[in-house]
């Protein structure tokens, strides 16, 4: 599983013109499964991000988590993070999950994600999203996680 997160002091998802997520201060999580991710996988990663100390404390230090500053997550699908661009111009996506997966592995990484996290907000699976941010610092952080062997 491949995430960017993305520290922003606000972000939105617009489909159509209709805002269907948004949050103030957080994380705007870009999440992409692999064909052989797992919900274990999506645990794992979710842990991650919820601890990672990418906020400032009161000395300006990152030393503070997305639940220390009780922060929203914004979670959306982009199955582009597995872009395969090692020959020609044009990008392969064979590194996606198939599309029935990758849906199913990101409706349970957003279950687990409201389960563990008083806010968290989506984009919606599939869709023509339009994604709205301030990205603060800029603090752009990749992840992976992937399967034990």
């Amino acid at each position: 599983m491949i995430s960017v997160l993305q520290r922003v002091s606000e972000a939105r998802v617009e489909i159509a013109g209709e805002v269907v997520g948004q949050i103030g201060p957080g994380l705007l999580v870009l999440l992409c499964a692999e064909p052989d991710d797992t919900e274990a996988v999506g645990e794992k990663m979710l842990a991650k991000i919820l601890k990672l100390r990418i906020f400032g404390d009161a000395a300006g230090k990152m030393n503070l988590s997305v639940q220390d500053i009780a922060g929203g997550l914004l979670i959306v699908s982009q199955f582009t993070l597995a872009a395969d661009t090692k020959s020609g111009n044009r990008p392969g996506f064979t590194g996606a999950a198939p599309p029935a997966l990758g849906e199913a592995l990101y409706d349970a990484f957003v279950r687990s994600a409201r389960a563990a996290h008083p806010v968290v907000h989506t984009g919606r699976f599939g869709a023509d999203m339009k994604v709205h941010l301030v990205n603060d610092g800029p603090v752009t952080i990749p992840l992976r996680a992937m399967a034990q062997a």
